[in-house]
């Protein structure tokens, strides 16, 4: 079994950059993270991710249900459910996260070798903040967080097993995808 593992600040490109590799490598799955954060208009509910109440996050803290689980924001819970992985795992695929940085460094621990761990960063924390305003989903609030949030994450960079910095998108990809195989076929 092998586990790859997108982490990076918000707005530094991470899902785009899985999306890609799932849309072009078949042996990959995506594993939908559990958040108790509002669904945005664009996203559907076991697709991007499972949108639960904060009492139902808790009661499956509580049930060890994940592998992994951080409170990123006050009462704004992100989780790998362990039920996630094996699902993936019967279908014979390879599962992608894309997860906080904290939560990527729990699946590396957890799983060691066995996981490549890659953070994808913003070539500064300005064009991070213009990707963030471009995207129109933040709150001027939300928006300083993420940014403040964004500088915090940018310092664990060295523990990941590769930096793949998203100044040219194509580039990024394909750096990506090169990373990918070259993991799968070790």
């Amino acid at each position: 079994m092998k586990l790859i593992v997108f982490c990076g600040p918000s707005g530094s490109g991470k899902t785009s950059i899985k999306n890609f590799l799932l849309a072009t490598n078949s042996q990959l799955a995506f594993s939908v993270s559990a958040t108790t954060r509002p669904m945005r208009e664009f996203e559907k509910h076991g697709v991007d991710y499972y949108f639960i109440s904060i009492e139902e996050f808790k009661a499956k803290i509580s049930n060890n249900e994940f592998i992994e689980w951080e409170e990123v924001y006050a009462n704004g819970f992100y989780g790998t459910l362990k039920s996630e992985i094996e699902r993936i795992n019967k279908a014979g695929r390879v599962t992608v996260f894309d997860v906080d940085v904290e939560g990527g460094l729990h699946i590396k621990e957890s799983f060691g070798d066995k996981c490549l761990a890659v953070f994808v960063r913003p070539p500064s924390i300005t064009e991070l903040h213009k990707r963030l305003v471009k995207r129109g989903t933040e709150t001027d609030e939300s928006l300083r967080k993420r940014v403040a949030k964004a500088e915090l994450e940018m310092t664990y960079e060295k523990y990941f097993d590769r930096v793949i910095i998203n100044n040219d998108f194509d580039l990024a990809c394909e750096m990506s995808g090169q990373l990918v195989t070259k993991f799968l076929n070790e």
